[in-house]
């Protein structure tokens, strides 16, 4: 008669997973475990041990829909903690260990095609748990690093001014940038190198590179933003005035920050029909522009929609308008609105989501430096509008002085 090995498993269930987690919080490869309590570690193991011991009653190698759910959010929470590959890899593997030396008075009992059975279904599920506890962990990290790349693809639109400081700050901002950015652009190269080539024994290698893009790009988001609280003196830009298609630049934008709206659950609306075809302007200073409109609405806005529309209007000039339905500012703020370092004193955001201060005192400077106005229409708990009034024609393509 064959061994139920399912039974066995789940009358044992409570002392494997104390065993188990005894195991994890002894060994000192594991340091993750420093900062958890015993529940927090302990967290889907039953389930997992569950679908394993659901598989060896049913017998079916291939069916892995439970121990994949269960792995899965194994990952997700893994991912949560701070764990490394490594040391998921370490706790996997003790769980392996302890599930065996649990079974072996049984497995001695058993007849050899059972104790063939048990071990290469134990051994086929726990290698499955693995993988796809790794599948939803390198997503949660991948996820991560996503939002990092556009926050690094936001703030360096306000970085661009602020490395015109002095000498000195700039020397040591070079310094500080070269190691970190040298790090991400060499882990993501090889990440994606190996990515052409997958393989389950490179999983280990995946997502270490990952986690040293992650670790890199978190280090060189806050140089970046300690760089934007500085002082900087007056500088000067000169404008580089090309014919450009609007259409396509505010499509680059929206491409940049349509992550950080998607994630808000935000209502993307746009509406540039009545654009002109071409502009004469300079297309980085343009994209600067709108870039931080567009990140100042997101910021400010929780709930409801985000749009900008284009038009054509007489003398020579067209617009951009940037609207939202977020919280909107005071009549007695929005003379102060456009001053560097000022920030909205209400609202439901937090100190570090308020951003610098300094997006919309950029945009006004480049507005008044590309011979255009802005024009703000705001009211409290009904969103703002601002509307960007440029020259299709540029006249004078002189340097400016920066104020």
């Amino acid at each position: 008669m064959k061994m139920d090995f399912s039974t066995i498993l789940n009358q044992k269930r409570d002392t494997i997973i104390d065993l188990w987690i005894g195991a994890v919080f002894e060994d000192q490869q594991i340091e993750a475990t420093n900062e958890l309590t015993f529940n927090a570690v302990r967290d889907s193991l039953p389930r997992v041990l569950q679908s394993l011991a659901d598989m060896l009653a049913d017998s079916e190698l291939e069916n892995f829909e439970t121990i994949d759910e269960a792995s899965l959010e194994h990952g997700l929470i893994r991912a949560e903690q701070g764990f490394e590959p490594a040391e998921i890899a370490r706790e996997y593997r003790l769980l392996r260990s302890v599930i065996f030396e649990e079974l072996e008075t049984d497995l001695v009992q058993a007849s050899p095609r059972d104790v063939l059975w048990a071990t290469r279904l134990i051994n086929t599920v726990v290698d499955e748990a693995i993988a796809r506890c790794f599948d939803s962990y390198t997503q949660s990290r991948m996820e991560e690093l996503d939002k990092l790349r556009t926050q690094m693809q936001l703030t360096n639109q306000e970085l661009t001014r602020l490395v015109r400081a002095s000498h000195d700050n700039m020397s040591k901002l070079t310094h500080e940038l070269k190691t970190p950015l040298t790090s991400i652009i060499g882990y993501a190269d090889l990440f994606l190198r190996q990515q052409q080539q997958p393989s389950l024994k490179e999983s280990y290698a995946h997502l270490e590179s990952i986690e040293r893009v992650l670790r890199s790009g978190r280090l060189l988001l806050r140089l970046i933003n300690d760089t934007l609280q500085l002082q900087q003196s007056d500088g000067q830009i000169k404008l580089k005035i090309v014919t450009i298609t609007p259409i396509d630049l505010i499509q680059s934008v929206i491409e940049i920050v349509e992550p950080l709206i998607r994630d808000k659950g935000l209502d993307l609306r746009v509406d540039c029909d009545r654009a002109p075809k071409t502009v004469q302007t300079d297309p980085l200073r343009l994209q600067q522009i709108i870039t931080n409109l567009l990140s100042n609405a997101i910021r400010y806005t929780e709930s409801g929609y985000i749009s900008i529309s284009t038009e054509t209007l007489n003398d020579n000039r067209w617009s951009i308008a940037v609207s939202d339905s977020g919280i909107g500012i005071a009549q007695a703020e929005q003379k102060y609105i456009f001053e560097p370092y000022y920030r909205i004193h209400h609202g439901p955001t937090t100190a570090t989501d308020q951003g610098t201060g300094l997006g919309l005192a950029i945009v006004s400077q480049l507005v008044e430096l590309m011979q255009g106005e802005i024009v703000l229409s705001s009211f409290v708990e009904q969103g703002s509008t601002f509307t960007v009034i440029l020259p299709i024609e540029h006249q004078r393509p002189e340097p400016a002085q920066l104020e």
